[in-house]
């Protein structure tokens, strides 16, 4: 079930990004994404408009959205494979008719995973806090 974050479930959705940011970006040390955890709990997370994906009472996916910008869109790295982040990518297709997103050209699977979903690269640039190149996808 996808429904609406609440303040309750900040917790498991951090720890969900992290689990996940770790294992999709294997190329950047995982010491940068453990000092973005209070950011992504005090800051990203309340400041944009978050869905959960809900299981047996447990989160295993979530997507954030700054106006068309998808700010993050992740799935335990158990769940993945299962349809979860498609049936994300197709709640918040509902909500928005363009959408924009950011990723690190390395992390090909999720490229692959947005290009299948519809997305194209428009352009290609530098990340500055990790130095890593990164695509801008779109979505019309």
């Amino acid at each position: 079930m996808i429904r609406l974050f609440k303040t309750e479930d900040s917790r498991a959705v951090v720890d969900l990004w992290y689990e996940a940011s770790i294992l999709a970006h294997d190329f950047i040390d995982a010491s940068y994404w453990q000092e973005k955890k209070a950011d992504m709990e005090q800051i990203y997370i309340p400041s944009s408009e978050t869905y959960v994906y809900e299981q047996e009472h447990c989160i295993v996916g979530f997507v954030s959205l700054v106006e068309n910008y998808i700010a993050a869109i992740f799935v335990a790295p158990n769940e993945q494979g299962k349809g979860i982040g498609k049936e994300l990518m197709q709640f918040i297709k509902q909500k928005r008719s363009t959408l924009e997103l950011g990723v690190y050209a390395k992390n090909t699977n999720s490229i692959a995973f947005y290009e299948k979903q519809g997305f194209v690269v428009v352009e290609e640039k530098l990340d500055e806090s990790t130095g890593e190149r990164e695509v801008v996808m779109e979505y019309k």
